[in-house]
């Protein structure tokens, strides 16, 4: 199983081509051999208009196991560029994209990523915004999930107990999912250890080896040798 990665750019954006291979057959038996995915960055992009490399690693980490995907209900935080969502939706998961409800542009350029994937909004995907830490109408209107996932959503301290309050509330109403995402690591001195305590939850590190060895060399340039980690957080 792979993943690759080729560029194109024009005056106002960069187009990422991910390209991950493999044959094997999913769950109602067909067999997915690849899934082409384009991202549309923005040049001189917000961080939510840039592919990270957070999220490459989870997208390989999940079409590794794109025979459990289908028909599974997806939620992802942050969605940004929406990789790992996307590629979830065309694994057959019933996915919601979500990012702060006062991004508007960034709410609309993910609608333009589900479009050039050729997902339409009401099918297997939405597109919502979600404010981490408050409990607004958006976030009592989802449905069932069963897995949360997120790519380098800590990348700030001052937003990491307003995720983990969303997540708390998510988990609880949802007994027996679990939120699963990668984390680059920007500083030792970070922790969630106590916040995750004052929350009821617990964290685990996730094994990344088989994926890590994975990538071609396009990806490993665009991890430009940072140490990203897979984490799973479920309730205490």
């Amino acid at each position: 199983m792979t993943l690759s990665m080729v560029e194109t750019s024009n005056s106002k954006e960069n187009i990422r081509k991910f390209i991950f291979d493999s044959k094997s057959h999913a769950c109602d038996g067909s067999v997915i051999d690849s899934v082409e995915i384009l991202i549309p960055e923005l040049l001189q992009a917000s961080y939510s208009s840039y592919t990270w490399p957070c999220a490459p690693i989870l997208s390989l980490f999940l079409w590794q196991r794109r025979q459990c995907l289908v028909n599974q209900r997806i939620l992802e935080l942050g969605s940004g560029t929406s990789l790992p969502g996307i590629l979830a939706a065309k694994c057959g998961a019933q996915v919601t994209l979500t990012d702060h409800a006062t991004l508007p542009k960034t709410l609309a350029h993910i609608k333009r990523c589900c479009l050039l994937n050729n997902l339409t909004a009401g099918e297997n995907i939405s597109v919502i915004g979600l404010s981490w830490g408050l409990l607004l109408n958006s976030i009592f209107n989802l449905g069932p999930i069963d897995l949360i996932i997120g790519s380098d959503c800590f990348y700030d301290p001052s937003v990491f107990e307003e995720i983990l309050v969303t997540v708390a509330f998510l988990l609880e109403h949802n007994p027996g999912a679990k939120f699963l995402f990668t984390y680059q690591e920007r500083s030792a001195d970070w922790t969630i250890e106590a916040l995750l305590k004052k929350w009821k939850l617990k964290c685990a590190n996730v094994n990344l080896s088989e994926t890590l060895h994975a990538l071609d060399n396009s990806l490993r340039r665009l991890m430009g040798g940072h140490t990203i980690h897979l984490l799973e957080i479920t309730l205490a």
